[in-house]
């Protein structure tokens, strides 16, 4: 089907929905087009043409569907708002360095009942399904333009409508992997350490850290299974006081690092790679460099103390990149933590202010030049290098340039830590998705403490206590659950992930492989077991309950358990008949118990 139109809004058909492209055209010829490549899949293809470069007016493809059987709404970053949109809200706002254009509405049962999404993740975009209050229904719409624009002749996207009655952790991953597959998409090669525990020096030290610091607790922190180590904020200026006022010139402060590649020697002499933390965008007025690049920024903000660069410019990203080029060759890196990535933001003056010398006319354009050009020049110097980046920035364009992504800083919030973690997996695909670091107060018990843990453990675990502080039981506890996480996470990380509820923040999640499957309980639920059981389990009790529940469809026959307590003690070991129906199953606050058939 084949709707064209000059300077007119054109509509398409699309199985039960009338999609309506709506706005000024101005100079530009729309056409829209619709296939459907599976039975209720479709893809719809938007092309706007000039025959002159034109600043494009905000456009809006609309259509209407029907509240019927849908309970519940997700999209990146909808952290804990997980109820239905309201009319004057957007659902998600993306572009290649935030979330992605996403949006699956689906029922109680976890069954999708209409995912929507879009190629083009490289620019802003504003994907919503909001409440229609007159007739009951969601007003669905892809904004595109809502934000200044760079004049363009060309735009071409694909839009992706699903329909299928499939879960919809099923739908989220296709999604996934049909980004994957777009031109100008290639998702970096994920090296496995990127894959193993991490030490991060943030929570533990902040701005206030030094070598020998750094040092001890890495050593610990090797004997505990973490094989790297973040070095964040603070090794480059003497200043802790917090803000971006020192960032920009990127130089080692002695005082802390009086030689930092003889420390990272030592680091890699104890088996821990090294990666360090670098504020991208953000030059300080307190740095050399900020008088060089004065009339190539953005804008300026007075409560982060810094401005930011003007990527466009050639000699901006040449400057960034050889920054990082140097500090891998220098001083024998492993990777680097790139941070605010998504600050890059322009207004309508940076696109009609005169000023010459820059190559690419847009700012997003040109962010994925220099965050891409990073990623080829630094894998060149090291094959294997590591790079991170946080949510919000970990769309399609950003596996390009990186092979982590970790949650956004909540710090103390278990919960909170296991909502995002499993957000941010849901569309990574192979990406290394990382917790936030882990943290929590000395006094906590061992049970409560292990929560931290626990509800990440679907997420490669990254901490940031000091090691020789923390209680002997919470070191204890610590050693027990990595170990753990490390024997098991082909399954934990590599398995088949079922997430539970969203709209309940994920009480339960399962990770499935043929043999043996791996369930975490996060509130006092019932776990539904609707497939046969594989000959090994493993249930995670961090519902602070001292039991958990599962439901089995059909008997399972007699399986042999061992009840673990939070530090790894065996507590007992007894045998039960898994026959049809409910089944409690005693286990202590932070426990685990280790089902083998008999």
């Amino acid at each position: 089907m084949d709707l064209s139109s000059a300077h007119a809004a054109p509509s398409i058909q699309v199985a039960d929905f009338l999609l309506q492209l709506q706005g000024d055209l101005a100079h530009f010829h729309a056409t829209l087009t619709a296939e459907e490549i599976k039975p209720h899949l479709h893809l719809v293809h938007l092309s706007l043409t000039s025959p002159t470069p034109v600043t494009p007016q905000p456009l809006k493809l609309t259509w209407s569907q029907p509240i019927v059987d849908i309970q519940a709404i997700w999209f990146p970053g909808c952290n804990a708002k997980r109820w239905l949109t309201l009319p004057w809200e957007i659902s998600v706002q993306s572009k290649a360095t935030r979330e992605a254009p996403v949006v699956s509405l689906y029922n109680l049962a976890g069954a999708n009942r209409l995912t929507f999404a879009c190629s083009d993740v490289l620019n802003h975009i504003e994907t919503t399904a909001s409440i229609h209050e007159g007739n009951a229904a969601f007003s669905c719409h892809f904004h595109f333009f809502a934000q200044p624009t760079a004049p363009l002749r060309e735009y071409k996207v694909t839009l992706r409508i699903d329909r299928r009655a499939l879960s919809y952790h099923r739908v989220l991953n296709d999604v996934q992997s049909w980004w994957a597959s777009l031109p100008g998409i290639t998702p970096s090669p994920v090296p496995d350490v990127a894959r193993l525990p991490m030490y991060s020096t943030w929570y533990s030290f902040h701005q206030e850290l030094t070598d020998a610091e750094v040092e001890h607790q890495c050593r610990l922190a090797k004997q505990l299974g973490c094989e790297a180590v973040i070095i964040d904020d603070g090794w480059q200026t003497e200043d802790n006081s917090g803000g971006y006022a020192y960032c920009g010139d990127w130089e080692v402060t002695p005082k802390k690092f009086p030689d930092l590649r003889a420390h990272i020697d030592r680091l890699h002499a104890m088996g821990m790679k090294s990666l360090l933390w670098f504020s991208v965008p953000f030059v300080g007025p307190k740095t050399r460099v900020y008088d060089r690049f004065k009339g190539k920024y953005l804008t300026e903000d007075e409560r982060l103390h810094a401005a930011t660069l003007d990527p466009r410019f050639p000699d901006v990203r040449e400057y960034l990149i050889a920054l990082y080029e140097k500090a891998i060759r220098d001083w024998d890196l492993d990777g680097l933590k790139l941070d605010f990535v998504d600050r890059f933001n322009p207004t309508a003056a940076n696109y009609n202010d005169g000023v010459t010398g820059r190559d690419i006319d847009s700012v997003p354009e040109a962010v994925d030049r220099l965050l891409r050009d990073t990623m080829v020049r630094l894998r060149k110097l090291k094959p294997d290098v590591l790079i991170e980046f946080r949510q919000a920035y970990i769309g399609p364009l950003m596996r390009n340039y990186g092979n982590l992504f970790r949650a956004a800083d909540c710090p103390n919030d278990a919960i909170c830590n296991r909502v995002r973690t499993i957000d941010v997996r849901l569309l990574s695909g192979n990406t290394a998705t990382h917790s936030d670091m882990l943290m929590w107060s000395l006094q906590e018990s061992p049970e409560s403490a292990a929560l931290q843990f626990l509800n990440i453990l679907f997420a490669v675990p990254q901490i940031s206590v000091k090691l020789d502080k923390i209680p002997a039981s919470h070191l204890q506890m610590l050693r027990f659950w990595l170990g753990f996480w490390r024997e098991h996470r082909d399954v934990l990380l590599d398995g088949t992930l079922e997430p539970l509820s969203p709209e309940l923040q994920y009480p339960f999640i399962v990770a499935k492989k043929a043999s043996q499957w791996i369930g975490a309980f996060y509130a006092d639920v019932v776990a539904p077991l609707r497939e046969p059981l594989p000959p090994e389990l493993w249930f995670v009790n961090a519902a602070h309950q001292s039991r958990v529940v599962v439901e089995l469809p059909s008997a399972a026959g007699t399986y042999q358990i061992e009840e673990y307590n939070v530090l790894g003690e065996l507590v007992e070991t007894r045998n039960v008949t898994l026959t049809a129906g409910l089944h409690a199953l005693k286990v202590s606050p932070s426990g685990l118990l280790h089902l083998k058939r008999g």
